[in-house]
């Protein structure tokens, strides 16, 4: 079983093109800011034109399935996700193929 590790731009990157595709707009036009609060774990917020648009963590994991599958081709259904908050990189992701 094979380990990717994405980083947190890429997680990033993943919630603009999330959010940007559900309010319809281009992923560039979406501010994203990544969340850790000990009570309700991860998440996310993107920014569109000055309004919030709120990610928990479950939404936040199919951003990043639907940005595995586009971006490395690995089926985002059988492949487990573990977020981490690390030290040094910040919010990460490790994808279990």
């Amino acid at each position: 079983m094979e380990t990717l590790k994405l980083s947190e731009q890429e997680i990033i990157n993943a919630v603009c093109v999330y959010v940007a595709a559900k309010a319809n707009v281009r992923p560039e036009d979406v501010i994203t800011e990544l969340l850790y609060d000990d009570d309700t774990g991860f998440g996310a917020e993107g920014e569109i034109a000055g309004v919030l648009h709120p990610l928990t963590e479950p939404q936040l994991i199919e951003a990043i399935r639907g940005w595995i599958k586009s971006e490395y081709q690995i089926d985002p259904y059988a492949a487990g996700i573990q977020l981490k908050l690390d030290d040094h990189e910040g919010i990460i992701a490790m994808i279990n193929e």
